[in-house]
C-alpha cells in the first residue's frame, strides 16, 4: 500500500497473473547518471571554472549558499540534460547526481538553488560580465584545439549564421523580422572549422534585437576571433565564410584589410543577372538534354555601385528539375579573393551548409531559444550558458570518434549516454555510482569515461 514515504503504483498487465508493482523508494537516485561524463569534459576543459571567473558577484558573502561558480553549472549541466528553464529548478534541487555535478556532497550536500536565486543570477550578469563571459568562452575553445592541434593548422574557417529566436512576451529588444514572419531575437553563432576537419566548433554566440540586419555586430566579432586566432595558430590561413546578408560594402573591406580568404554570398540582382545569361543559356540546353538538374560555373569582374573596385564573383548557372514541373532558373553568387576554379570556390563555399546543423543543435537540442528573461542582457546570458552546454558537448561528439556515437549529435548523445538510471553510493574514502549492468551503449560509454579522464 502506498504510504507518503513510500509512494508506489501498480501494474496488472503482466501474462502469469502477478501485479507488477513499481515503488519510488530509492534514495540518493537519479536519471541524469551520465552526465559525469561531461563533468569529466568540463574538467578538462576548466571551461565553467573560467566563466565564471568572469561574473562579479555583489551579493553579502554572510548570506550567501550558492556560490556563483555552483550557480553557473547548476545551469549549465541542466542545460546539457535537458532542463531548459530555472522552473526546473525545483524539481532538481535534491538531485544526487546534479549536487555532484555542481562539487556538493551528493548526499549530505545542501539543495541547490531555487528558480528565484537563478533568476536574480541570470538577472544580474552587465554587459562588461557578458563580454568577458564570450571571450572566456572563445578563449577556452581555441585553447584547446591549440593544445589538441600542438599550435599546428595549416587553414582554420571561420562561420557566420544568424538564426531566428521567437519571442512570445514583453522581452526588451524583440522586433518583428518580416523574413521569418515572427516577433524575435536574431542572435549569429560563430564556428571555426581547423583544416580538414568535419567537425565546425561553436567558439562564438551573440544575442541581438529582432530587426538587426545581418551584418550588425559582424565586424567587431571577427575582429576578436581574428585576433584570438592568429595568437594561437600564428602560421595557419585565416578563411571566413559567410552568407548574402553579410555582402556589404563596409565588410568586404574589412575582410580584405585583415588580409584573410574570404567567400561571401551575393543577393541576385539585375546586373549580375545580365552577366550570368549566357553561361545560364548553356545550362538550360545541358537540362533540356539530360532531363536532370545541371549546373555549370563561371566567373566575372564586378564592382556594385558602392564598392570601390571590382571584386571576383563566382556564378553557378543552375536549372532545377523536378518531376512534374517546369524548369527552375537558380542563378547564385559569390565574392571571393580566392584564385581557385569557379567550381571548386563554389564548393569551398558550400562546405558551410553543415552550420544548419549546428543551429540544428543548439535550437532542438539545447533550446538557445529559451530566451523569456524579460530582459534582453538577460536572455544574452541564457545564450551563453546553452553555448558553454554546447562546447562540452561538442568535446564529447569528438571523443566518440570511433565508437557507436560517432555520428551522434545532441539529443541523441543525450537519450544514449548521459540519461542513465543511477544509485549514488558514499563512504569514507569514495562516491560508488551504481549504473545499470547492462545497456545498450555500455561499452560506448566505459570508453568515452577513459576518454574524459576515468581510470580502470
Amino acid at each position: 500500500m502506498a504510504t507518503e514515504c513510500i509512494a508506489q503504483v501498480t501494474f496488472r498487465f503482466e501474462p502469469n497473473g502477478k501485479p507488477v508493482v513499481a515503488a519510488f523508494d530509492v534514495e540518493h537516485a537519479s536519471s541524469d547518471g551520465g552526465a559525469i561524463l561531461l563533468k569529466g569534459i568540463d574538467t578538462q576543459l576548466g571551461l565553467t571554472k573560467r566563466v565564471a571567473a568572469c561574473l562579479a558577484d555583489g551579493r553579502q558573502p554572510g548570506k550567501v549558499r550558492h556560490q556563483t561558480l555552483e550557480l553557473l553549472r547548476q545551469r549549465v549541466f541542466g542545460l546539457a540534460c535537458g532542463y531548459a528553464d530555472c522552473n526546473d529548478a525545483a524539481r532538481l534541487a535534491d538531485d544526487a547526481i546534479h549536487k555532484l555535478l555542481v562539487e556538493r556532497d551528493p548526499i549530505a550536500g545542501a539543495a541547490l538553488a531555487s528558480q528565484p536565486t537563478l533568476s536574480r543570477f541570470e538577472n544580474a550578469v552587465g554587459p562588461r560580465e557578458l563580454l568577458a563571459m564570450g571571450h572566456g568562452l572563445a578563449d577556452t575553445v581555441i585553447g584547446h584545439h591549440r593544445r589538441r592541434l600542438q599550435g599546428r593548422a595549416t587553414r582554420i574557417t571561420i562561420d557566420f549564421d544568424p538564426t531566428d529566436d521567437p519571442t512570445h512576451g514583453q522581452q526588451e529588444l524583440t522586433f518583428f523580422n518580416g523574413h521569418y514572419d515572427t516577433w524575435c531575437y536574431l542572435p549569429v553563432v560563430a564556428t571555426v572549422t581547423f583544416d580538414d576537419e568535419a567537425e565546425q566548433y561553436a567558439v562564438a554566440a551573440v544575442l541581438r534585437p529582432g530587426n538587426a540586419p545581418a551584418s550588425r555586430g559582424a565586424r567587431g566579432l571577427l575582429r576578436r576571433l581574428l585576433g584570438k586566432l592568429r595568437a594561437a595558430f600564428p602560421t595557419a590561413t585565416l578563411r571566413v565564410r559567410l552568407d548574402g546578408g553579410f555582402a556589404t560594402p563596409a565588410l568586404c573591406a574589412f575582410l580584405e584589410a585583415q588580409p584573410v580568404e574570404y567567400l561571401v554570398a551575393m543577393a541576385s540582382n539585375g546586373r549580375l543577372e545580365k552577366r550570368a545569361r549566357r553561361l545560364m543559356g548553356r545550362a538550360r540546353m545541358l537540362s533540356r538534354t539530360s532531363g536532370r538538374t545541371e549546373h555549370l560555373y563561371g566567373e566575372t569582374r564586378y564592382a556594385a555601385r558602392k564598392w570601390p573596385r571590382k571584386r571576383r564573383v563566382i556564378i553557378k548557372a543552375e536549372v532545377v528539375r523536378h518531376p512534374g514541373r517546369a524548369p527552375k532558373n537558380n542563378p547564385r553568387f559569390v565574392v571571393t579573393n580566392l584564385p581557385d576554379a569557379p567550381e571548386t570556390v563554389y564548393r569551398i563555399y558550400c562546405q558551410r551548409g553543415d552550420m544548419e546543423n549546428r543551429l540544428k543543435e543548439l535550437h532542438h537540442g539545447l533550446e538557445l531559444d529559451r530566451t523569456s528573461c524579460s530582459r534582453f542582457l538577460a536572455n544574452q546570458f541564457r545564450g551563453l550558458l546553452t553555448l558553454a552546454a554546447y562546447v562540452l558537448f561538442q568535446e564529447l561528439q569528438r571523443r566518440a570518434q570511433g565508437t557507436a556515437c560517432a555520428d551522434a549529435q545532441v539529443t541523441t548523445l543525450r537519450e544514449r549516454l548521459l540519461k542513465l538510471a543511477v544509485w549514488v553510493e558514499r563512504s569514507v574514502r569514495r562516491i560508488v555510482l551504481h549504473l545499470p549492468m547492462t545497456f545498450p551503449w555500455l561499452r560506448t560509454w566505459r570508453q568515452l569515461a577513459r576518454a574524459v579522464g576515468a581510470t580502470t
